[in-house]
């Protein structure tokens, strides 16, 4: 039986940019398959009652000292974005729409967004700011607003938020082996072993 990670993400998490850092090693190191599954997150907050860490101030300050002690755990640049927390409404109908049409993409669009987001800390909340980002990386911001506006894959990021909030999800990042959900960047050891 082939093994498969479902890495529901939502690029406005700096967790999820942490765990996005870490999961392709993890299954290449176990052989196992990641499946890609985005979701909005603001709508597993709201379907959930849940909401970010951040809201809470002490909470928020451990947070991105915690995010720091990982990302040099992982020797991967993280750097606060003084625009968080960003309305990823746009750019996740964006990289669903990329998933969907131009898969050949996909990966390469992602790691220019959490780039930006997460090592550049650029404002993704801008049209102006995403269309530099978008062209610096070789994509057109004309073809990938007009994904956005696609009835297919805006079903189809609906869709998948409301399968994560059906199999318990309540934040980002989320993954799954088989039926275990394991929530956080901070749990992938646990994601390693059960692939093992």
């Amino acid at each position: 039986m082939s093994k498969t990670v479902e890495f529901f993400f939502d690029l406005g998490s700096p967790a999820t940019y942490l765990a996005y850092t870490q999961l392709p090693k993890i299954c290449e190191q176990t052989d196992s398959q990641l499946v890609y599954k985005p979701m909005l997150l603001g709508g597993v907050f709201k379907a959930t009652g849940n909401a970010s860490p951040a809201t809470i101030p002490a909470k928020g300050r451990y947070m991105f000292q915690d995010l720091d002690r990982y990302a040099k755990r992982y020797n991967v640049p993280l750097k606060f974005n003084p625009h968080f927390p960003i309305n990823t409404l746009v750019l996740m109908r964006a990289v669903t729409g990329m998933q969907l049409r131009h898969p050949e993409r996909f990966h390469a669009f992602i790691d220019c967004l959490f780039h930006a987001l997460w090592v550049e800390g650029r404002s993704l909340d801008d049209p102006a700011t995403v269309a530099a980002v978008l062209m610096q990386n070789g994509f057109d911001p004309n073809e990938v607003l007009a994904l956005t506006a696609d009835e297919d894959v805006k079903a189809a990021l609906k869709d998948n938020t409301e399968q994560a909030v059906q199999r318990g999800v309540f934040g980002a990042p989320s993954m799954f082996v088989g039926d275990q959900l394991y929530f956080g960047q901070d749990r992938l050891d646990f994601v390693l072993e059960a692939l093992r």
